[in-house]
């Protein structure tokens, strides 16, 4: 299969995935409203991640044009599901620290399940 098409297949099968884990799995106390902004915020991760930039509020914040707030609030929905792994680093003026976020090795193998890895 052409590196293009795996791509694609990668994609659509990641699309399925985060879907299925945020609408078929509600937390307790989030609201649908919630649930559409996290899936919409794995979007936009799974592409900055796919392009090698490093996913921390600043960044996201950037792409997104969303508040500090708004960006916090979706993320630690998405640390408290456990798709996202959270690391606190040196910002990037090394004077103080930043939250920073990978996308969890559990989702990753569970796309790889998908036969999209």
């Amino acid at each position: 299969m052409t590196r293009a098409l795996t791509t694609q297949w990668r994609n659509l099968a990641f699309s399925g995935l985060i879907l299925h884990e945020i609408l078929d799995h509600p937390l307790e106390d989030e609201t649908p409203q919630a649930r559409l902004k996290q899936v919409g915020m794995m979007t936009v991760l799974y592409s900055m991640n796919q392009a090698h930039q490093k996913l921390t509020l600043s960044s996201i914040m950037e792409i997104t044009a969303l508040t500090r707030t708004g960006v916090k609030e979706t993320v630690d929905l998405l640390v408290r599901r456990g798709m996202l792994d959270e690391t606190i680093v040196k910002n990037s003026m090394g004077r103080g620290t930043a939250r920073q976020f990978e996308i969890s090795e559990g989702l990753l193998e569970k796309l790889t399940s998908f036969g999209a890895g």
